[in-house]
C-alpha cells in the first residue's frame, strides 16, 4: 500500500518564491516568515517520502482560462517550470510518478470523480512555491517524484468544501489500495484569508484563520460544512484556496499530530500559514 505519513498545508503566494529566489528571506519584511518555516523544514528533511502528491490551483499558466476542470491529475513523467511571465523560477522541472498517477486516477473515476487528465503540463507558482517551502535548496532535483492534483479555485462554480474533503478520502482510499509499499507526502496549498481586488481588496481575517488552523487538525468535518458562500465572505474571494487544505486533510487518518504551524501577515496582502502534520503519530492533544 502507499502510506501517507504527513500532510503539509502551506499558502503559495508567489512573492514567497521570488524572496527566495532573489536572496532576501533575512529582508525585515520577510525574515519572521521564513523564521517560522525552519522548525518544519528541520522536520520534514528527516522524514522524506517516496513520492508527493500536491494539491493547488493553477493561475492561468499551464492552463488557460477557456477550459478550467473542477479537479485534474498529472500522468506525466516530467513537469516544466512554467514561464509566468517574468522568466521561470530557478528550481528544478518536476519529475512526476505516472504509475501512481493512473493507480489514482483509475480508483478516483471508479469513486465517483471525474478528473481531467493532463498528459503535459507547465507547472507555476502555486505547485513550485510549496515545494520551495518545502525544500529551499533543491540543488538539481526536488526530494522525490511529485504528483500534481489541481482544483478549480478561480471560476464559480468552484467545488464545495464538503466535495473536496470527500475527495481527500478518496485518495486516502486510493492510496492504500496500492501494490507498492511506497510512502506518500501530500501538500495542501493555498490561504489563509485574503482578497487581492474589489471593493473588499486586502481583506484579512485572522480569527476566522485561527479557526481554521485548529479545526483543520481536530475538526475537518465543520470546516467541510461551510458553504462556498460563508467561505468568501468569511475569508475572501481568494480565501477560498482553503478547501484545497481540505483534499489533503480527508486523505490523511482521522486522528494526526500536530508537528508545527506558523502564521505571517504581511506577505502580497495575503494572511500566509504553514501547518504541518504527522500522520503516523498519535494525535498530541
Amino acid at each position: 500500500m502507499a502510506e501517507v505519513i504527513w500532510g503539509l498545508a502551506t499558502s503559495h503566494v508567489p512573492s514567497i518564491g521570488a524572496a527566495m529566489d532573489g536572496g532576501r528571506t533575512e529582508d525585515p519584511n520577510w525574515k519572521a516568515l521564513f523564521d517560522g518555516y525552519r522548525p518544519a523544514r528541520d522536520w520534514l528533511a528527516g522524514h522524506p517520502p517516496d513520492v508527493a502528491i500536491v494539491i493547488y490551483n493553477d493561475h492561468a499558466n499551464g492552463i488557460d482560462l477557456d477550459i478550467v476542470p473542477t479537479f485534474g491529475i498529472g500522468t506525466a513523467e516530467r513537469y516544466e517550470v512554467a514561464d509566468e511571465g517574468f522568466g521561470r523560477r530557478p528550481v528544478p522541472d518536476v519529475v512526476g510518478d505516472p504509475e501512481l498517477s493512473l493507480h489514482l486516477l483509475e480508483h478516483l473515476v471508479d469513486d465517483g470523480f471525474d478528473l481531467t487528465v493532463f498528459q503535459e503540463l507547465d507547472v507555476d507558482h502555486g505547485l513550485t512555491v510549496p515545494l520551495s517551502v518545502w525544500t529551499p535548496d533543491p540543488g538539481g532535483a526536488w526530494p522525490c517524484p511529485v504528483i500534481p492534483l489541481l482544483v478549480n479555485v478561480i471560476q464559480y462554480p468552484q467545488p464545495t468544501a464538503a466535495r473536496c474533503y470527500a475527495l481527500g478520502q478518496a485518495i486516502g482510499r486510493a492510496l492504500a489500495s496500492y501494490d507498492q509499499e511506497v510512502t506518500v507526502g501530500i501538500l495542501g496549498t493555498g490561504g489563509m484569508s485574503h482578497q487581492l481586488a474589489g471593493a473588499r481588496a486586502g481583506f484579512i481575517n485572522p480569527e476566522f484563520d485561527a479557526m481554521w488552523l485548529e479545526a483543520i487538525e481536530t475538526d475537518p468535518a465543520k470546516l467541510a460544512a461551510l458553504t462556498r458562500e460563508e467561505l468568501i465572505r468569511l475569508a475572501g474571494s481568494e480565501g477560498i484556496e482553503l478547501i484545497m487544505w481540505l483534499i489533503m486533510r480527508g486523505a490523511m487518518n482521522d486522528r494526526i499530530a500536530r508537528v508545527h504551524e506558523t502564521y505571517f501577515v504581511p506577505a502580497s496582502n495575503t494572511a500566509a500559514a504553514l501547518a504541518l502534520f504527522d500522520n503516523r503519530a498519535p494525535a498530541l492533544r
